[in-house]
This record gives C-alpha cells, sequence and structure tokens, in this order.
C-alpha cells in the first residue's frame, strides 16, 4: 500500500512499515496524523504513509531482498523527489532502504533523493540515526524551562531500548540529566546510580549487535534491578521527575498516569507515536503536569529527513554539528508554535490543543490558498 494524504505544502512524506499488523485503514489514520505532524516542523512536508503486512523477520537477507524489489517495482511510478518521497517505519531499516533505493536506481536510470534513511555512502544524512530521541529531549527541554526547571540532575524515567530511547538517554546525559530506566517487551530495569555513557555503551552493544534481553543488565551491572513485564511497570519507578515513553503506543495508561502523579513527576513527552492512552493524558495534563504530544516532541525524526532531503538537491552533506544545530533550532520553533497557539486559544500549556491546531491551520490555509483541486 501506499496512501498518499495530502501534498498541499509539500511532497507526500511518511514511511513505509513492513508488518503483519498492516491494513489499509492503519495506514490511511497514520498518514493523517503525519500531515500535521510534517506540518509541525515548518518544512515543506505533505504527508502520506505506506507499507505492506509482508514480515521481515525470520526472512533471509535475499528474500527481504527480492520483497523490497517486488514492491519498488510498483512504487517507483508513484514517487519521486519532488512528488512522494517515502521512509523507513517498523521493519524497515537500512537494509530494507538500500534494496528499495538500488532497484529503483536500476528501473529508472536515476540517481535521486527518493528515499530517507539512507545509508551515509548513498546519499543519507548524519544524525538521522539520532534525530528522533535528540529531538525528544530539546523539545522537553524548552517545556521545562516555561518552569524554570531544566535537565540538570533530574531523574528521568525512559521506556523502550531502541533506537529512540538509546539516543534519548544519550542526549538526557549530554544535558546532566540521569536517566534510570530502560525497558524491553520481557521487563525493564531500575538502576538508581543512573545509566552513565559506559553502561548505555553496553546496552547498544546489547540491542544492536547482539539482539539480547535487558535482563542481561542486571547480570552485568549488580547496582541494577530488573523487574519482568508481568511483575510490575517501568512508570512505577519512584524519584525521577521526568517520563519519556519511547516504547511502543499505549503502553502508558491510565493507572500508570496516576503512579506519575503521585511519585512526583512533572513532565511527560511522547518519543513513540501515541504511547499514552487518552486516558493517561487526560490523567496528566488534569493533575497540571507538563505534557508533550508525540506529532509536536517526536517530529525531531521526520525533520531530519527533510533535511536530508535539502542536502541531496543541493548535493551537499553537511557535518553532524551543522545537522544537529538545525535540528535543536527546528524542535525550539515546534515547541514555540505549540506554546503560542496553545494560549491564542485559551488553553496556555495545552501542547495537546497547541500541536493539533497549528498543524492543521498552516495545511488548511495552504488548501484554501490553492483553491478547488
Amino acid at each position: 500500500f501506499r496512501v498518499e494524504f495530502s501534498s498541499a505544502i509539500g511532497p507526500y512524506k511518511g514511511g513505509l512499515r513492513l508488518h503483519p499488523s498492516v491494513n489499509l485503514s492503519i495506514l490511511k489514520f497514520l498518514g493523517f496524523e503525519q500531515v500535521f505532524k510534517n506540518s509541525l516542523t515548518a518544512l515543506p512536508l505533505g504527508g502520506g504513509k505506506g507499507g505492506s503486512d509482508f514480515d521481515p523477520k525470520g526472512k533471509s537477507d535475499l528474500e527481504v531482498m527480492r520483497f523490497c524489489q517486488s514492491f519498488m517495482a510498483e512504487l517507483a511510478r508513484h514517487i519521486g523527489p519532488n512528488t512522494d518521497v517515502p521512509a523507513g517505519d517498523i521493519g524497515v531499516g537500512a537494509r530494507e532502504i538500500g534494496y528499495l533505493f538500488g532497484y529503483y536506481k536500476k528501473i529508472r536510470n536515476e540517481f535521486s533523493g527518493i528515499l530517507t534513511g539512507k545509508g551515509m555512502e548513498y546519499g543519507g544524512s548524519l544524525i538521522r540515526p539520532e534525530a528522533t530521541g535528540y529531538g525528544l529531549v530539546y523539545f522537553t527541554r524548552e517545556m521545562l524551562k516555561t518552569r524554570g526547571l531544566s535537565f540538570l540532575n533530574m531523574k528521568v524515567i525512559v521506556s523502550g531500548s531502541g533506537n529512540v530511547a538509546q539516543f534519548a538517554t544519550e542526549k538526557v546525559l549530554d544535558m546532566g540529566g540521569i536517566p534510570v530506566t530502560m525497558s524491553d517487551s520481557s521487563g525493564f530495569i531500575h538502576d538508581p546510580t543512573g545509566i552513565t555513557r559506559a553502561k548505555l555503551a553496553w546496552v547498544m552493544q546489547l540491542k544492536n549487535k547482539r539482539r539480547g534481553r535487558l535482563s542481561e543488565y542486571a547480570q552485568q551491572f549488580p547496582e541494577a534491578t530488573y523487574t519482568e513485564a508481568s511483575k510490575g511497570s517501568v512508570w512505577n519507578v519512584e524519584g525521577a521527575q521526568v517520563a519519556l515513553p519511547c516504547a511502543t503506543q499505549n503502553e502508558l495508561r491510565g493507572e500508570h498516569a496516576e503512579m506519575l502523579v503521585k511519585h512526583g513527576v512533572v513532565a511527560v513527552a511522547e518519543g513513540a507515536n501515541m504511547p499514552c492512552s487518552p486516558e493517561a493524558i487526560k490523567l496528566i495534563q488534569g493533575s497540571g503536569l507538563l505534557f508533550a504530544p508525540g506529532k509536536a516532541a517526536n517530529a525531531g525524526g521526520v525533520a531530519t529527513s527533510g533535511l536530508e532531503m535539502s542536502q541531496n538537491a543541493m548535493r551537499l552533506t553537511w557535518t553532524r554539528e551543522e545537522v544537529d544545530d538545525k535540528l535543536s533550532k527546528i524542535m525550539v520553533n515546534i515547541h514555540d508554535t505549540c506554546a503560542r497557539t496553545a494560549e491564542a486559544y485559551g488553553q496556555k500549556d495545552d501542547y495537546v490543543l497547541g500541536a493539533n491546531v497549528a498543524g492543521f491551520v498552516k495545511v488548511a490555509d495552504a488548501m484554501l490558498a490553492e483553491g478547488v483541486v
């Protein structure tokens, strides 16, 4: 499937997902959300989403390559650097993007930036893997500033141990914070002394190279405790001031939100796509906590995809520092836009309303300007 939802403000842009749960209605919903997330970045990006119910898990590289080539054989006629620029999503990483890009190049006989998330060797951007996690922490930093707070010496609960969680943890350390948890589908670790850079490097090796489980962390670092998913939740950990859900949708529910409020958390920011249930969001906001919705807080990933498109169009590669600086400025701008819009509509500090309204108004204004087409 490829759902091209809106190109009112720029070429269609959104991920390709390979997972057994994929169907047309899920992709329509994700494409709809993507329109407003992309609008918030202030970059000229429309919204779309695509994928298939093909499951790359347990398949050989050759099988995955053959599927990607069949998929691109049909997709190629619908995409282009000024039409639709897909990216990766669940089940679509560097390997799949490489196979898709290679086959497009073969059948169209052109080298152009028709996908983002590419390898550095063939037109990728520095900071792209780190972007979502880094952007999340930049947004949270701006949100904390509104209350006169900062990450310095703050304990932070992070859920997940994938790409977003790893780099959010790294950026929290950069800002002087103390990440104390990480989790995977089996359970979570709580390290009251803090996950240091050396410990994070060990987790990255465990997850990215050895594909191991987090339970090994507690054996390696005895000061930490490991709790199985069936026996407790990462959100029950006490003593933290910030919570960053970076694992999966609906992981933080009403009862978890109650625990966070009770334990004195001041800010919750979504790193994953919709990790908080509607009940949890209502509770968090109702209790006066700062809450950053995913379409604003985790927009760093798509923003850096936009920067990758710019580099491809200019035939340039920016340095790490240049991309990181641009990402930071984009996240500050997204925060300020959400805060300003919420205040203008009489709902100060309501980032959910701010993000939804600001994202919608820009797309709606562009559609009105372009006429009935």
